[in-house]
C-alpha cells in the first residue's frame, strides 16, 4: 500500500491538527464490508447509522463512543449443542469503527428486524453558535482622544 504525505497539504494552516491524522487513518484502515451498514443524513444536524446485524442478539453488541470514535463490537454467544447441516447466515465476531465530528453525540440505538440503528446528533455549544451583536448608537471620538477632554458621554456618566 503507498503512503501518501500530506505535508505540503498542512504548512500553512493553523487549528486543523485533527485533518492529517484523519486522512492518514482513513487511507490505513482495512476493514471487511462485514457487517454492511448505511449511514444516513435524516436532518441537517441528526444522522444515523444502520447495520445489518441478522443473527446477533441485543446482548451481543456493544455500542461505544469514546471522543471523536465511535465504535462498534458484535461477538454472537455460540451454543455449543447446535449441530448446522448448512450454516448460511453470518454471525463472525466484528469490530468496526466510525470517525465523528466534533459535537456529534449517539442518542440513541435502537435494534429490530435484524438491524441496529444508531442515531447519531450535532449539537454546538452555546459558546460556538453564531450570535448577533447589537449596535449601539453614540457619540464616536477621534483616535487618541478621551471622553474628558471633550465632555462625558452619557454612557460614561454616573446616576446620583
Amino acid at each position: 500500500m503507498a503512503t501518501l504525505d500530506f505535508t505540503p497539504l498542512f504548512r500553512s494552516t493553523i487549528g486543523f491538527d485533527q485533518v492529517p491524522s484523519l486522512l492518514s487513518h482513513a487511507l490505513q484502515r482495512e476493514e471487511s464490508g462485514y457487517p454492511p451498514y448505511n449511514i444516513e443524513k435524516v436532518g441537517d444536524d441528526r444522522y444515523r447509522i444502520v447495520m445489518a446485524v441478522a443473527g446477533f442478539a441485543k446482548d451481543d453488541i456493544e455500542v461505544v463512543q469514546d471522543q471523536n470514535r465511535l465504535t462498534v463490537r458484535g461477538r454472537v454467544k455460540q451454543p455449543t449443542d447446535t449441530v448446522y447441516l448448512h450454516r448460511g447466515i453470518a454471525t463472525r465476531a466484528f469490530e468496526r469503527s466510525f470517525d465523528l465530528a466534533d459535537y456529534v453525540e449517539v442518542t440513541d440505538a435502537t435494534m429490530g428486524e435484524g438491524l441496529l440503528v444508531i442515531a447519531l446528533k450535532r449539537e454546538l455549544p452555546e459558546a460556538l453558535k453564531p450570535r448577533t451583536i447589537p449596535i449601539n448608537s453614540g457619540t464616536i471620538l477621534p483616535l487618541g482622544r478621551k471622553a474628558s477632554e471633550g465632555g462625558e458621554r452619557k454612557s460614561d456618566q454616573v446616576a446620583a
